[in-house]
């Protein structure tokens, strides 16, 4: 059975698979129009056991050195105008649990976490002020495998944002500059021209753009990494790392590989 689940009514039930896509094109389920052409039974190839996940071939017994082999290996492989490999998806909630999620684009990582740029005016900048518990999935289609992070987001240093904003294209910082990120605007046009006033208050007349201080680098700490890799038969590996409640013992556990523990989950 395939259940269709609709945003007004209770979820109904369509018996048979094949009515699915083409057959109720143009149609209604549960008093809903079906979009023509949309067949959603696709099925992927995955990896055909040629890329079986085994926890003793785990070379790593912390999360960030396996997130390392693994962004290497891809970005080995990838085409940047088909797959950006530092491409992930940031999921903030508001205080109270409402989700939000889109792309954003990772500049550094180290065994601290995950660093990314954005506005603190943004909705996703607000929404981490207020709670600091955000995820990111990072889906890699050209080796069948995502990783997904769990954790807490802080603010870097204004020494780090600094360093990483004067390294970026001047049309790049005339944007970021120009933009209210998150806010209602009356056109492109009025952007397009706010950027332009930019350009002739600083860099027309040779001043360097400065970085607004509220375009800030946050960084994830991890407590939770999943790295899932993708089979055909879709009995799909996936292991966990999750971080062990250490003894605080001068604040710092004795070795730093002691507070991770290594799970597989069920796909």
């Amino acid at each position: 059975m395939r259940a269709v689940f609709t945003a007004l009514e209770r979820p109904c039930i369509v018996l048979k698979t094949a009515m699915i896509g083409a057959n109720l094109a143009g149609g209604k389920v549960c008093g809903h129009r079906v979009f023509e052409s949309a067949n959603l039974d696709m099925r992927k190839p995955y990896g055909n056991k040629t890329t079986i996940l085994l926890e003793d071939q785990v070379k790593f017994k912390e999360p960030m050195g396996m997130f390392d082999s693994w962004f290497k290996e891809v970005q080995a492989l990838s085409n940047i105008g088909y797959e950006e490999v530092n491409a992930m998806e940031l999921s903030t909630a508001t205080r109270d649990g409402k989700p939000s999620c889109r792309p954003v684009l990772l500049k550094a990582y180290s065994q601290a976490g995950f660093t990314f740029y954005s506005s603190t005016n943004s909705r996703k900048g607000k929404e981490m002020k207020d709670n600091p518990n955000v995820c990111l999935t990072f889906y890699w289609p050209s080796m069948n495998r995502t990783v997904r992070v769990e954790g807490t987001v802080e603010i870097i240093s204004d020494n780090e944002a600094d360093t990483y904003w004067n390294s970026r294209p001047v049309q790049s910082q005339a944007s970021a500059y120009a933009s209210h990120q998150s806010s209602v605007v009356p056109s492109r046009q009025y952007l397009e021209e706010r950027v332009a006033q930019v350009k002739r208050d600083f860099t027309e007349i040779g001043l360097t753009i400065p970085r607004p201080t509220t375009w800030v680098g946050y960084l994830v700490k991890p407590a939770e990494v999943e790295f899932w890799q993708g089979q055909s038969d879709r009995l799909h590996d996936r292991l966990r790392f999750r971080r062990r409640q250490a003894v605080k013992q001068h604040d710092d556990p004795p070795n730093k590989e002691d507070v991770w523990i290594i799970e597989r989950l069920s796909p």
